[in-house]
């Protein structure tokens, strides 16, 4: 019975998360997808329009750290009530505002709105195993389709209706999602109470949390970014109409937001850090492409390329953080989802502020490259840091005394096992050569045996008598690998033996 009911709250929850945060995006960028309409009412310069379009990812960003912990601390279903009902406020003052810095004031606090991605991404993973964090999170990200219904719909219905009504509408689906949430929200999701203090304080020299905000500053806020400065930047730059720069923000966020599974289900398939590779390889030769493409097809396909691999992007690095921080989640979560938002606040700024001073954006879109250049270089370094880390838990994780020598003999690692077995602590061992072990039972002949077979066939495997650091003698089974170079040199040896102390010894 307790198994259908977990099932029950999969099915509902990820549904009803989902849909509550598409509510959530259609507000976020409401101000930037109708700016085409409202500068004709409002009088705002271009500097303006850049920090009303990027104000509303402000505290989209910033409260994304402490929902994440309310969402551990109180459950899903309180923050997504309590999010939805403080955003009609703002959104209805949007819709009365006449003043840079009313649109200004509204606009920070609609910030709420890509704020509550904590959330879901906080309170999901408890309802399914890890192996499914990442496409489970990549499903949830669809919710910011919600910025592409708003891109698409709220241009045709301020061409008929007009701005301020096209805002007001927004109220119906906040109001409609909060009564949902109020009554299908999981009243019984697990609690974490860790004090917030302490979540940070336990995770914050860790320089994997760093690398992961890096990534999704990047990938998300290549999204933010181009979702809140596309509508205007396509009327102005290329002369669209309004609808067209609509549409094609909107077949922007889509591609971005639908392939964003795919990238969680990629990052549960295979490593994670060849999928995020791929990413930045693709971000780094879009950015150059834009930054040299004066037509707009060669421009639509760089976006749309930025589109492919943030998409992808996002749904990978969100199968990272449970990976790497199982009992911080929230808190990492709401970190991280934090930079991918500021990612999406400084581009528009930095573009406006570029094109001012050199008259086009070429600056600001290498920049973007650059950015994902540095990203590749620290995925790859910790691609292969992780593989050696794997290595090493493996070697001092079995159950086998292990110890590496170099070529003359001095042994340059060693196990917990070896000292379990033999006695002598690493410390004590690496260093020195194998001699230390030696226990006198055997002749000349027989380690010359060894090491005939061990240059010809690069491997040897026998028993043979040690001792140990107490000076007993003991019998043990040992195996004997050679590890050879690039250029294939010998570099190494690596033994690995088992205590067989159970048989009288004989001389050979």
């Amino acid at each position: 019975m307790k198994g259908v009911v977990i099932l029950n709250k999969q099915k509902l929850q990820l549904p009803l998360q989902t849909l509550s945060l598409v509510v959530g995006f259609m507000v976020w960028v409401i101000l930037s997808s109708l700016m085409p309409f409202i500068k004709e009412d409002i009088n705002l310069t271009m500097g303006q329009v850049s920090w009303v379009t990027a104000v509303p990812v402000i505290l989209g960003s910033i409260l994304r750290v402490p929902i994440g912990y309310w969402t551990n601390r109180f459950g899903a279903r309180w923050i997504f009530l309590i999010s939805l009902i403080f955003l009609i406020f703002p959104v209805y003052y949007i819709s009365i505002a006449n003043s840079f810095i009313g649109l200004i004031i509204a606009g920070l606090f609609i910030g709420v709105g890509g704020a509550i991605f904590s959330t879901g991404v906080t309170s999901l993973p408890k309802y399914y195993p890890k192996e499914r964090h990442g496409f489970v999170n990549g499903i949830y990200g669809v919710g910011n389709i919600g910025t592409a219904l708003t891109a698409f719909g709220a241009p045709i219905i301020a061409g008929q209706f007009g701005w301020e009504v096209t805002v007001r509408l927004l109220i119906i689906p906040l109001i409609l999602f909060a009564i949902l949430n109020f009554i299908f929200g999981d009243r019984k999701e697990p609690k974490v109470s860790t004090p917030l203090k302490d979540q940070i304080k336990a995770v914050y020299l860790n320089q994997k949390l760093w690398f992961l905000s890096l990534f999704y500053f990047l990938t998300f806020g290549s999204f933010v970014a181009f979702t809140v400065y596309l509508p205007n930047f396509l009327v102005s730059e290329f002369n669209l109409t309004e609808v067209d720069a609509g549409l094609r923000t909107a077949g922007f966020i889509a591609l971005c937001t639908l392939i964003r599974p795919l990238g969680g289900w990629l990052g549960d398939k295979f490593d994670p850090f060849k999928i995020l590779i791929l990413v930045f390889t693709g971000l780094t030769l879009s950015g150059v492409l834009l930054s040299f493409s004066p037509t707009i097809t060669l421009y639509t396909v760089g976006t749309l390329t930025v589109a492919i691999c943030s998409g992808i992007g996002n749904g990978t690095i969100f199968k990272l953080v449970p990976f790497y921080f199982s009992k911080q989640g929230g808190i990492v979560n709401g970190i991280v989802a934090a930079m991918g938002g500021l990612g999406g606040f400084f581009p528009p700024l930095i573009l406006s502020t570029v094109f001012s001073l050199t008259g086009h954006y070429a600056i600001g879109f290498m920049a973007l490259s650059q950015f994902a250049l540095a990203s590749l270089i620290i995925v790859i370094w910790m691609y292969y840091t992780d593989k050696l880390n794997l290595s090493n838990q493996i070697v001092e994780n079995t159950g086998q005394g292990v110890m590496v020598t170099d070529t003359n003999g001095y042994i340059t690692n060693v196990n917990k096992a070896f000292t379990e077995v033999t006695g002598y602590t690493a410390e004590e061992a690496l260093g020195e050569k194998t001699k230390i072990l030696s226990s006198g039972y055997h002749t000349a002949d027989f380690y010359q045996s060894m090491w005939d077979e061990l240059d010809k066939k690069h491997y040897w495997q026998g028993d043979i008598w040690n001792k140990r650091k107490n000076g007993e003698v003991y019998h043990e089974w040992l195996t004997i690998s050679a590890i050879e170079g690039d250029e294939g040199e010998i570099i190494k040896y690596v033994g690995i033996f088992s205590d067989i102390s159970n048989e009288e010894p004989s001389v050979n």
